[in-house]
C-alpha cells in the first residue's frame, strides 16, 4: 500500500481500523521525504526522533483501547513561525537561525491534544514577507509541478511539502494571502480562517490585525479535519473569540443548491491571466450544475486594497520587528562597540532586504507628519473594503474569483522587482484586510501548472466555503493527481 498517496482522513480511518499503524505512516513520509527533500526544500528542520516516538505513542493508545484524538496518527508540517517547545522556530530569517522555543503555540498544544504528530517546520519567507519562498534566509522551496518555479508564499514550504507528498496536512499562517496563494501555485487546498477564530498565542507576529493560522491539505476533508482539532477560545490571545465548537467535517455533505454567489468584476480585470479566467468560469458553470446561482456583483474598494494592505501591514510589522535588537534572544552582532550599533548592526546583519524594505516603509508611514496622511487614511479605506464584503454578504453567500491573478513563475524573475511581486497579491489581500473567511481549491490546469478558485465567506462562515469547495472537489470532473516528480524534466 503506497500510504503517501492517501489523503488525512483515509489514513486516519485505517490507522483507527488497525489496517496500518501510525509509525509506518510516519516511517512512509520520512522515507519520501529522504527521497525527494533536496529538490523541493520544503522544510527547514525534521524531527524524526519526536515524530516517531509520538507515532508509537498513538499506536500503543490504539492498542490499548484508550480514547486518541482527531488527527490520531497522522503527520503534519508545521510553518517555521509557528512555536514549538524544543524546536527550532527561525521565521526564515538568520535574525532567529538558532532560535528554539520554550513553549508550544497554542494551535500546536491543540494538535499534540488531538494526537496529531508534528513531523517538522517548513520554509517560507524571512518573517512572512514574501510572495514566492525566495526571501527566505535558508533556501528557496521549488514547485513540485515544475522545479523552476516558484512555490508561492509566505507558506511554500506547507504547500510545497503537501503537493510532494511529503505529509497529508500542514500549517502555514496568513497576512495577505500567504495559504491561499501557495495552496494554488501548487495545487493543494488551503483555508484562511475568519481572524479570531484560531489562536494566534505562539505564533511570531507580522501585522498583528491580519495574521492568521490557516490549514493546508490534499482535498478539503482534510481541511475540515485539521480546522476541527485548531480552533477554539484561548484566554492567552486577547482577539480571540468565543464561539460554540463546530465539526466542520459534518457539513460537507449538505447540498448547494439554492446557494447565492457573486462574482466580483473587480476580481477578474484585465491584471488577471485569460487563461486562468477561463478555469475559474469552467468552475463556475460546474457549481450552476449543482444548483447554485451565480451573479455578477462589484466590490467598488478592491483598487486600493493592495496600497492599503502594505501600508497596515508595514506599520504593523514595524512595531512587531522592533524586539528583535540583539539583546535578550536572537541574532547579536560581533561587531559593537555601544548599544546603538548593537541595535544598528544586529538588525543589518539579521533581517533580509526584504524585511528591512518593509520596516523602512512601515517606519515611515508610522512617523510624526505622515501618520494620518498615510496609516490613518489606509485604515479608513480598510473600513470601506470591509463594508464592501458585509454588504455583499446581505444578499450573496459566497463570493468566488481566482485565487492568485498568474500561474506560478520561473524562480528570480521577480524578486528584483518588489512592485511586480506585490501585484501577487492582489486578489487575496482584500480578506485579510476584512476579516472574513476564504479557501483556496484547485480548478485544473495550464500549461500543467495548478489554478485555484478562491471561495470567499462571511466571517465564521467557514461551515459554507468548506460546503460548497467540497461539493466542487467531488463534481469537477478533473483529475487532480499531486505529480510524482520522477519525470526526466525534473530531473528526477
Amino acid at each position: 500500500m503506497d500510504l503517501i498517496n492517501l489523503s488525512a482522513t483515509e489514513l486516519r480511518r485505517k490507522i483507527l481500523n488497525g489496517e496500518i499503524s501510525s509509525k509506518e505512516v510516519v516511517e512512509s513520509y520520512l522515507d519520501r521525504i529522504e527521497k525527494i527533500e533536496d529538490n523541493i526544500e520544503a522544510f527547514i528542520t525534521l524531527d524524526r526522533e519526536e515524530a516517531l516516538k509520538a507515532a508509537e505513542e498513538v499506536d500503543r493508545k490504539i492498542e490499548n483501547g484508550d480514547k486518541v484524538g482527531v488527527l490520531a496518527g497522522i503527520p503534519i508540517a508545521i510553518k517555521d513561525n509557528i512555536s514549538t517547545s524544543g524546536l527550532k522556530t527561525t521565521c526564515g530569517s538568520k535574525m532567529l537561525e538558532n532560535y528554539i522555543p520554550p513553549y508550544d503555540a497554542t494551535v500546536i498544544e491543540n494538535i499534540k491534544k488531538e494526537d496529531g504528530i508534528i513531523i517538522g517546520k517548513t520554509n517560507m519567507d524571512e518573517f512572512a514577507m514574501g510572495s514566492s519562498t525566495e526571501t527566505s534566509y535558508f533556501k528557496t522551496t521549488k514547485n513540485p509541478y515544475d522545479l523552476n518555479k516558484v512555490s508561492g508564499g509566505s507558506s511554500g514550504g506547507s504547500a510545497a511539502a503537501i503537493a510532494a507528498c511529503e505529509v497529508p496536512l500542514a500549517l502555514g499562517s496568513e497576512t495577505g494571502g500567504s495559504v491561499r496563494q501557495p495552496a494554488s501555485f501548487c495545487g493543494v487546498v488551503g483555508l484562511k480562517p475568519t481572524y479570531g477564530l484560531v489562536s494566534r498565542y505562539g505564533v511570531v507576529s507580522y501585522a498583528s490585525s491580519l495574521d492568521q493560522v490557516g490549514p493546508l491539505a490534499k482535498d478539503v476533508e482534510g481541511i475540515a479535519l485539521l480546522l476541527n482539532a485548531i480552533t477554539g477560545y484561548d484566554e492567552k490571545d486577547s482577539t480571540s473569540i468565543k464561539k460554540d465548537k463546530v465539526d466542520y467535517l459534518k457539513a460537507l455533505d449538505e447540498d448547494i443548491k439554492g446557494m447565492k454567489i457573486g462574482l466580483p468584476k473587480e476580481y477578474f480585470s484585465e491584471n488577471v491571466d485569460e487563461k486562468v479566467k477561463g478555469k475559474i468560469l469552467e468552475a463556475v458553470e460546474v457549481l450552476k450544475g449543482l444548483g447554485a446561482e451565480v451573479e455578477e456583483i462589484s466590490l467598488p474598494y478592491t483598487e486600493y486594497a493592495l496600497a492599503c494592505y502594505y501600508i497596515v501591514a508595514n506599520g504593523e510589522a514595524s512595531s512587531n520587528l522592533s524586539r528583535f535588537d540583539g539583546v535578550n534572544f536572537g541574532y547579536r552582532t560581533d561587531d559593537y562597540s555601544n548599544l546603538e550599533e548593537l541595535y544598528t548592526n544586529t538588525r543589518s546583519e539579521g533581517f533580509g532586504e526584504e524585511v528591512k524594505r518593509r520596516i523602512m516603509v512601515g517606519t515611515y508611514v508610522l512617523s510624526s507628519g505622515y501618520y494620518d496622511e498615510y496609516y490613518k487614511k489606509a485604515q479608513q479605506v480598510r473600513t470601506l473594503i470591509k463594508n464592501d464584503f458585509k454588504k455583499t454578504f446581505e444578499k450573496y453567500d459566497i463570493i468566488l474569483a481566482p485565487t492568485s491573478p498568474i500561474l506560478p513563475f520561473n524562480i528570480g524573475d521577480k524578486i528584483e522587482d518588489p512592485l511586480s511581486m506585490y501585484m501577487s497579491d492582489v486578489l487575496t489581500v482584500s480578506v485579510n484586510l476584512a476579516g472574513v473567511c476564504a479557501l483556496s481549491v484547485p480548478c485544473g490546469y495550464v500549461e500543467g501548472l495548478p489554478v485555484g478558485l478562491q471561495i470567499i465567506g462571511d466571517s465564521f462562515e467557514e461551515e459554507k466555503i468548506l460546503k460548497l469547495a467540497y461539493n466542487y472537489e467531488q463534481n469537477r470532473g478533473i483529475d487532480i493527481e499531486m505529480p510524482s516528480l520522477r519525470s526526466e524534466e525534473n530531473g528526477l
